[in-house]
């Protein structure tokens, strides 16, 4: 059996030994605005293929892993589809094209990988006619087994927008046994029986937002091979999860599950979900995403919770895919070592969501049957859609299992409107696919105006600069020139402006030639390599080829530096106190402050943050030198610089060393020792969200601003105390304890009030036997004080029905209670709650003996007492035979 490393390494040099430069595989977590997710190997050398940046090689290749979210829900159905996945590629950036593409991967699968060329046969893009005959006259295959497809199946788009180009697939055929059996089966037939296994991807063309091709700079090669796909056929197996990829983590879910592989439709298909999805979660949370109810954590969590679904269509009781989550990082942490040293991090993630999700399935069991309780009251059959999906897409509730229990119940669904519902929700999850640039920068003028022009950044040596204006924009539009007022971008041949980037604030100050002066009042960056700054004329004019001095705010810049620098020391010791799992997932480098978001599961404790702010103000004081330079990304990966999830790195890096306690990736600017931030403090510490937190500080002068503020609420408080700053605590302690004694007797006061105005209402009330029935309405009584005039009503009555209710800042609250031997007769407070309350525009709940409602509007109030009386009363009478 060919195992499958051998088949990545054989790809790999088999185009190494054609001069293509081996690259590593890039992040699930593009570094491209337009993408949710890393879904080709195409994607780390996009802006090569724009043009926008030049490769330092022209030909490379990949092992890419990939994930693709289209159609979720499907996978498990079939033994090919995957979510995540390995793409074989090799790449060229305006260097060989199809002449050299095409016999080169007929070379490989013939001769490298010894597939059956009688079993092979090639699809090509309908019109191209290049293709056709490089694959019938250099390669030789009859043009019978050729076929010329349209644009849906052999034209590749990376999106909406973006580079594009014709395609030829090559499919592998695997037999009559396999698919549909027709006599007549070929490529064309979607039955399973031809397996694309390879596709090159001429891409010549980028796609414009109106649908428009404009030809890219160089005509480029761009191919996957999947992995999968290919070890399925050299393995000879018909079942992708059979082969050595995925065999040892689906043999983890039989030993978990107690299902055998094989033998039911099924659990093989739950089977299937298990090892994909534990798969996949574990490479999204390796590579720093975490669960959340949007973006990319939308897929993470939505994927975790089906796999959950379907242990539980196992009947697996007990949390399980961290058990499976290992398997994963034991059979391939050897190729991608991220595995291994992120998995204390993955596998706490893993159970922490998993355990909550298995609260909110039981959640989901109480919501279905409150619902069929209340459907049967309405004398209704059918579950409504809007109930099946709420309870699929908010608590993961499995359909079969809606559909198994409501079968028990003699009840139907509304499938039409759930299908309705799930087919708006995943166009809502397909739309998540891409992401757009909020500030919409006219690109393609700062790709037209900076052509041929060496552009250059040099501030981190700078704070001035003589340099020329190259270029001037205005409403989107070039201009050469700008008057007063006129508010512009410029782009500088030299600039020591740093542009907005990494959570780094970009650098004000302004820009003067002989003739006029500009107020910058922003940078950022435009195809990554160009900084725009945008200001306002403030002076005089100012025209393109001018000379210019460029001098940015050097005080604002050294606020910015003291945070920024901070904010690697912050993470250093977040790691040390509360452990290595903690990875930055953002931050904000402003002038007066530091935002700084990490990934941990729970809320530190103050003890834990004091040590955190103790450990950054010691290294602080000790005056480390801070040391940035350049460097090979292999050379960063020996020595253990912490990269950032998210982030894309080239070949070479900037690494920022803050003495010898933390090394990282990074392009921001610093202090050159620690001693230069003068002292920080924790402000803040918050969730924002499940499994983030975030970090707000102060250093520098916003920490004295921040004592300065501090100080003096300190003297207003003092003043209006009439004491001394010392006194402050205690004397407040004296006065909430005042506070609170004056509110007790207060309440106490109401409650005695209350309970006298209903001990005479008792003597006349509504009986019928010995069972007294009360009602009764007060004036802004709140609800913790109507539960203990309830409680106490109770208590001098043997047989009662009461209720009691109130306008508590004009918005309607009520109480039910029975006695016991009322609740044997037959009245259910909480039914006779849930049909008052539609009178008072609310709802409510409770148990037979007690429930509460409450409501919006209490202009009915009266009428919702009234008839709550009259239903216990009905039912006193039925229950006596009256």
């Amino acid at each position: 059996m060919v195992q499958s490393a051998k088949i990545r390494e054989k790809f790999l040099s088999f185009f190494e030994a054609r001069g293509h430069k081996r690259v590593s595989s890039s992040s699930l977590v593009p570094d491209d605005p337009t993408l949710l997710l890393t879904s080709a190997g195409m994607v780390q050398f996009k802006p090569y293929f724009l043009g926008q940046k030049q490769p330092e090689y022209t030909r490379a290749t990949t092992v890419q892993k990939c994930f693709r979210t289209t159609d979720i829900e499907a996978i498990g159905d079939d033994r090919t589809h995957l979510t995540f996945f390995e793409m074989l590629g090799n790449f060229s950036f305006g260097d060989y094209y199809k002449a050299q593409a095409i016999p080169w991967a007929w070379e490989l699968v013939t001769e490298g990988y010894k597939l059956d060329r009688t079993k092979l046969w090639i699809t090509i893009f309908e019109d191209d006619d290049e293709a056709f005959d490089i694959w019938n006259k250099k390669v030789g295959l009859p043009q019978e087994r050729i076929f010329r497809l349209g644009e849906k199946t052999n034209f590749w788009n990376m999106g909406p927008t973006g580079p594009c180009g014709p395609c030829s697939e090559i499919h592998y055929d695997q037999g009559e046994g396999i698919g549909c059996g027709r006599p007549q089966c070929d490529v064309t037939c979607e039955c399973g029986r031809f397996l694309e296994i390879w596709n090159l991807v001429f891409m010549q063309y980028d796609r414009q937002q109106d649908g428009s091709l404009l030809p890219l700079p160089k005509k480029n090669i761009d191919t996957g091979l999947g992995l999968e796909r290919v070890a399925a056929i050299l393995q000879d197996q018909r079942d992708v999860f059979r082969t050595d990829l995925l065999a040892q983590i689906l043999k983890s879910g039989e030993e978990i599950s107690g299902a055998v592989y094989g033998q039911s439709s099924t659990t093989d298909r739950s089977l299937r979900i298990l090892a994909d999805h534990s798969r996949a979660i574990t490479f999204l949370i390796s590579d720093g995403v975490l669960p959340s109810n949007e973006g990319r954590g939308y897929i993470l969590r939505r994927m975790l919770r089906r796999a959950v679904r379907h242990g539980k269509l196992l009947d697996i009781q007990d949390c399980f895919l961290a058990n499976l989550s290992q398997s994963v990082i034991t059979s391939m942490g050897d190729i991608y070592p991220e595995l291994l040293e992120h998995q204390k991090h993955v596998q706490k993630v893993i159970q922490g969501e998993e355990e909550r999700f298995s609260r909110t399935l039981k959640q989901g069991f109480v919501l279905l049957d409150d619902y069929i309780a209340e459907i049967k009251v309405d004398q209704k059959s059918i579950i409504s859609g809007d109930i099946i999906f709420k309870l699929y897409d908010t608590y993961g509730f499995p359909v079969e299992l809606t559909q198994e229990i409501a079968s028990e119940e003699g009840l139907s669904l509304d499938m039409e409107g759930y299908e309705k519902l799930m087919g708006e929700q995943k166009e809502r999850a397909r739309s998540y696919q891409e992401f757009y640039d909020l500030k919409e920068r006219p690109e393609e003028v700062y790709r037209d105006l900076t052509a041929g022009q060496k552009l250059s950044f040099v501030g981190y040596e700078k704070d001035e600069v003589r340099t020329k204006i190259t270029s001037l924009v205005k409403n989107g539009t070039k201009v050469g020139e700008a008057g007063p007022d006129d508010e512009i971008e410029v782009v500088l041949g030299e600039t020591p402006f740093y542009a907005e980037r990494g959570g780094q604030v970009g650098d004000k100050g302004e820009i003067t030639t002989e003739t006029g002066r500009i107020r910058v009042e922003a940078t950022y960056p435009v195809l990554d390599e160009i900084h725009v700054q945008r200001g306002v004329v403030v002076e005089g004019r100012v025209a393109v080829g001018q000379e210019a001095l460029a001098r940015i705010n050097a005080g604002l810049r050294k606020a910015i530096c003291r945070n920024h620098t901070t904010t690697h020391l912050l993470h250093w010791a977040l790691r040390l106190i509360l452990g290595d799992h903690v990875k930055q997932a953002g931050s904000l480098v402003e002038v007066n402050r530091l935002r700084f978001d990490y990934s941990h599961f729970q809320a530190p404790s103050e003890e834990e943050l004091v040590k955190v702010e103790n450990l950054v103000n010691n290294k602080i004081l000790d005056g480390l030198p801070v040391r940035c330079y350049v460097t090979s990304l292999e050379h960063v990966k020996e020595m253990g610089a912490i990269a950032l999830f998210g982030e894309k790195y080239g070949e070479f890096a900037r690494v920022v060393e803050v003495g010898d306690i933390s090394r990282e990736l990074c392009g921001g600017t610093h202090v050159a020792n620690t001693g230069a931030i003068g002292l920080f403090r924790i402000i803040s510490e918050s969730s924002i969200g499940s499994n983030l937190r975030r970090i707000e500080a102060v250093t520098g002068f916003g920490l004295v601003h921040y004592l300065r503020e501090r100080d003096e609420i300190v003297k207003r408080l003092s003043s209006l105390l009439g004491t001394g700053d010392q006194e402050i605590v205690a004397r407040t302690e004296v006065l909430l304890r005042e506070l609170k004694n004056k509110e007790k007797e207060l309440v106490s006061l109401k409650v005695r009030s209350a309970l006298a105005e209903l001990e005479r209402e008792l003597t006349g009330s509504l009986r019928i036997g010995g069972t007294a029935l009360i009602g009764h309405i007060f004036d802004d009584i709140e609800l913790d004080h109507l539960k203990v005039i309830m409680d106490n009503l109770q208590k001098k009555t043997t047989s009662s029905f009461i209720v009691l209710a109130s306008k508590n800042n004009g918005r309607p609250l009520m109480l039910v209670a029975a006695t016991a031997d009322l609740v044997e007769k037959g009245i259910r407070c909480d039914e006779i709650v849930r049909e008052v309350s539609p009178l008072i525009s609310g709802g409510g709940g409770g148990k037979s003996d007690f429930a509460q409602a409450g409501g919006k509007s209490a202009g009915r109030l009266a009428e919702a007492v009234e008839k709550a009386r009259m239903l216990a009363v009905e039912k006193l009478k039925i229950g006596s035979g009256q």
